[in-house]
């Protein structure tokens, strides 16, 4: 896994940026790089810049933005994402994020009240994520969603891998790092950031043959519109989606559990 280095230009809060480099197997560095990616923290969040461009950088924000934009006006139950994770059945469930990423989707299912635990194997993913976490607990407002929300920085496998039966999560949730497009538009920024962090998803496959054996209720897969599904074999049996929900340009591959 790539390191990253973290910079902090404020003296009151380097003390702050040492502990999160040895928190999160950071580098910390006193001046800037001289290329690549580097963290920078600030008064008012933590963020992935590039020394080679001076676009803002990429940060995790439950509070204002999209997100915020989302919670209040388009967060519905009706939405692709809540009705891939059954939400249309049930109020409310527990859901293990095994791909947390920037934590939107996980964000989106907490506001409307399951019990999201977000798993992050990334270092600096989890660190803009405990950033976001912190700020967002500061809202009074919005602490219902806080407490639906839980991170684990550890790889999903081997959180899986030691649930106990009684943890087991209703549903888990996958979003692997989409293929390689040709198409320039598609990449955004963000995304080009992150998979420079954390590379491609080569072993999805296997964190899925994992997830089939500890969801209860259902595995579901984030997968580009017209993408193949991921390979999934165990005993080597091939399986296969149940059923899937499509959007514009995204589709959510449904799978049964196998301990029911």
């Amino acid at each position: 896994m790539k390191i990253i280095p973290l910079y902090c230009r404020q003296t009151q809060l380097q003390s702050h940026a040492q502990h999160l480099a040895t928190q999160f197997q950071c580098t910390y560095i006193e001046q800037l790089p001289d290329a690549g990616l580097y963290l920078d923290l600030n008064h008012t969040h933590l963020a992935l810049h590039s020394i080679d461009t001076k676009t803002q950088g990429v940060y995790v924000d439950f509070v204002e933005g999209q997100l915020g934009y989302r919670r209040e006006h388009s967060c519905g139950r009706n939405q692709p994402l809540p009705r891939a994770i059954g939400l249309k059945k049930h109020k409310s469930l527990k859901v293990l994020d095994a791909t947390a990423g920037l934590g939107r989707d996980s964000f989106l299912l907490a506001v409307l009240g399951c019990q999201v635990t977000m798993v992050e194997r990334s270092p600096v993913l989890a660190a803009l994520l405990t950033d976001g976490l912190q700020r967002l607990q500061q809202q009074d407002e919005l602490s219902d969603i806080w407490h639906n929300m839980q991170l684990i920085h550890q790889p999903s496998q081997l959180y899986l891998q030691q649930l106990q039966p009684d943890q087991y999560p209703d549903v888990v949730y996958v979003d692997p790092m989409y293929p390689h497009r040709q198409k320039s538009a598609l990449v955004k920024k963000e995304m080009r950031f992150i998979r420079q962090v954390v590379g491609d998803d080569e072993d999805s496959s296997e964190l899925l043959s994992i997830a089939l054996q500890r969801a209860k209720k259902r595995v579901v897969v984030k997968r580009p519109k017209g993408a193949p599904s991921v390979p999934i074999s165990i005993a080597q049996r091939a399986i296969t989606p149940h059923t899937h929900i499509q959007s514009k340009n995204t589709r959510y591959d449904i799978y049964m559990p196998l301990t029911v």
